[in-house]
């Protein structure tokens, strides 16, 4: 199996390919932020300190959810549609187990409040996924790569 290298265009390709998850990581992060700070200040005006827990727990989740999709993206930036796509499955497939653990074991306790969680993480998903779709649709990665000598 020979090893592609890429060329001229395809280096150009990459960079705008990544410069356009970094603008997704770093919305996300603020909106990650956004929903701690506002998430917990509500979540303790609504429901006291569980309702403050509740928020920090759901933007954590947020974050992680979040985080995890564009590094993804950015490890598999080069490699083949096979290589992205297992990576891709592979870190969705890790969050969902994370997920399912967290909320296993927070079962357990009554030191949040669950909806507050529940609200931040759906915001958080929610906002993660209109904000990544603004990222690609402004995001400059050229379609077509002209040919050399054309």
């Amino acid at each position: 199996m020979t090893e592609q290298v890429p060329d001229a265009a395809g280096a150009h390709r990459s960079a705008a390919e990544r410069a356009v998850l970094r603008t997704a990581l770093r919305d996300c992060l603020v909106l990650v932020g956004g929903l701690a700070v506002l998430g917990s200040l509500v979540g303790l005006l609504v429901a006291g300190q569980p309702g403050l827990w509740g928020g920090l727990i759901g933007a954590a989740l947020a974050a992680f959810f979040c985080a995890t999709t564009v590094w993804s993206m950015l490890y598999t930036v080069g490699k083949g549609a096979t290589a992205m796509g297992a990576v891709v499955m592979g870190s969705w497939i890790a969050k969902m187990v994370v997920l399912v653990a967290v909320l296993a074991v927070l079962t357990r306790f009554d030191f949040y409040d669950r909806v507050v969680l529940f609200v931040v993480l759906l915001l958080g998903a929610v906002g993660s996924a209109v904000l990544d779709y603004r990222a690609v649709k402004n995001g400059r990665v050229p379609y077509v790569e002209p040919e050399a000598g054309a």
